[in-house]
């Protein structure tokens, strides 16, 4: 089944009816179907382009003797990350990623991206179904006692014990997750009760903007991380929906550009770092770090964007945040030897390759200690379109699937429902509306247990799983034809991981 021609872990919108080790300086060595320079080595050479530089060592003098460096080569600092050693620049030097690597003190350095920064392109998430307020009454019509007025069609609640979680443990005021995505719209109904304004910011270039609404979506358009953060909090406020975690902290951390709505590497290493000194616990990441969908390691580019997201999602590891992260919508197998990669760079024209996922990698999905959701839809197999993969899926949870129909619902979706910027509501599916069901799952883990470090909480994570044994014979699309193959036993398998995350076990202790 070939992949969507998306340009990052975005969500499914569809229409209805209508390893590495975790360290400094882990980088090996590795073969990969990868050229030795990417285009953006020697792309827009009368333009800037962006970069990473991530030093060898932290020590301020190596610090300063890089920056020196680095205005040498013509290069503009834009934010300097000391405390992980990365360096986020613009430079028009057509040659500054190849004088820079061979400055004493530099671990790795590369452009992130291939097109100049004057040429963002513009990309588009796709229809999306939106609830009219005729079907939401409709809706609101057959919900039962308790019940948020579109609850009855949130059959994603039910299948993990979410609603029956919210009356034994609804989640901490002092548990906070972080939203890395488009954006959230703070103001839907919703959302507001529950937002964390002094935890939120947009990152978009590499550099924190706390300003007031700096981290809401660009346009109404940008609807992926509102969606997102509904189904991780949405407030039992007797408004429309509710999140997993409802009682649980929501903060927003945009990286998506506003023009090209990419998800460039120094917005995200800025979100990790921000994430990390602002006290979330739990960040959820429904992308893939643009422009490359596999960042391969002996590219220099790529390896040096590699570098640097990793340093600083281990940072925030080290500062108490276990990041979730979606395994992608292109039922890839992530365990596989090869995989054909035809979207990549998604910034300017993509190069058809093939590429081996051991060597070059779903950046942040298969960074070491980052919690990799794959989806289910109702009937809790795993959605046609979902990536997987033996030893790289960590858990899996509802993110939907269009070709699986909820008999219980008023709407008979078997998409997710969530909010949406300006207070309204709508159905996507993908692996992104899986990782933040994992996300608030691990909110109401940490809410239970709020001294579990990110590794005891990530064991919890599995331990509390509802295991899932590998079908005998697996068609998504049902076409009659194999479309994926499980692999593992009973405890854990390419398709689920250690199982599906069960919220109601999560709050029992």
């Amino acid at each position: 089944m070939a992949h969507l021609p998306a340009r990052r872990r975005m969500a499914l919108a569809l229409p209805i009816g209508i390893a590495l080790t975790a360290s400094f300086g882990f980088l090996p060595s590795a073969s990969a179907a990868a050229p030795a320079d990417s285009p953006a080595a020697t792309a827009g050479s009368a333009s800037s382009l962006a970069y990473v530089v991530n030093t060898r060592s932290t020590d301020a003098r190596t610090i300063a003797s890089v920056s020196r460096a680095i205005s040498a080569a013509g290069g503009s600092i834009v934010e300097t990350y000391a405390k992980i050693g990365v360096f986020v620049v613009h430079s028009s030097n057509a040659d500054f990623g190849k004088q820079i690597r061979a400055t004493k003190g530099v671990a790795t350095a590369g452009a992130t991206r291939t097109a100049p920064l004057s040429l963002a392109g513009t990309t588009d998430e796709g229809a999306v179904q939106k609830l009219s307020k005729a079907d939401a009454k409709a809706v609101a019509a057959q919900a039962a006692s308790g019940q948020e007025p579109l609850e009855a069609d949130q059959w994603d609640l039910r299948a993990i014990g979410a609603d029956k979680a919210a009356t034994v443990n609804p989640g901490s005021r002092k548990v906070t997750v972080g939203v890395i995505d488009t954006g959230v719209d703070d103001t839907h109904p919703d959302l507001a009760p529950n937002f964390s304004a002094s935890q939120s910011a947009s990152c978009v270039g590499g550099k924190a903007d706390t300003s007031p609404g700096a981290w809401r979506p660009a346009n109404p358009e940008h609807y992926h991380g509102t969606h997102v953060a509904g189904e991780i909090a949405a407030a039992r406020n007797g408004v429309g929906v509710a999140g997993v975690a409802p009682g649980v902290k929501v903060a927003g951390i945009k990286v998506a550009d506003p023009v090209s709505e990419l998800f460039y590497p120094e917005s995200v290493v800025c979100a990790f770092v921000f994430a990390a000194d602002h006290g979330i616990e739990v960040t959820n990441n429904s992308y893939y770090v643009d422009p490359w969908m596999y960042n391969c390691m002996d590219d220099p580019d790529q390896r040096a964007i590699v570098d640097a997201v990793n340093r600083a999602q281990l940072y925030a590891q080290k500062k108490g945040t276990l990041s979730f992260a979606s395994a992608g919508n292109s039922n890839h197998d992530l365990d596989s030897d090869a995989i054909l990669d035809d979207s990549s760079p998604d910034d300017s024209t993509a190069v058809e390759r093939t590429i081996n996922p051991h060597t070059c990698f779903d950046v942040p999905t298969q960074l070491p200690g980052v919690v990799t959701v794959s989806s289910t839809g109702v009937t809790k197999s795993k959605a046609y379109y979902s990536s997987y993969g033996n030893g790289v899926i960590d858990i899996a949870a509802p993110g939907g699937d269009k070709l699986q129909i909820p008999a219980d619902t008023p709407s008979k979706n078997g998409r997710i429902l969530s909010t949406m910027p300006g207070g309204e509501y709508g159905w996507l599916q993908g692996t992104s509306m899986a990782s933040p069901h994992a996300a608030g799952v691990a909110a109401l883990l940490k809410s239970t247990h709020p001294k579990a470090t990110p590794a005891q909480l990530q064991a919890l994570m599995k331990a509390q799983a509802d295991e899932e044994v590998c079908p005998a014979s697996y068609d998504g699309d049902g076409d009659g034809v194999v479309d994926a193959t499980c692999e593992g036993g009973k405890q854990r398998n390419g398709f689920y991981g250690y199982g599906i995350v069960d919220a109601l076990k999560a709050v029992k202790k």
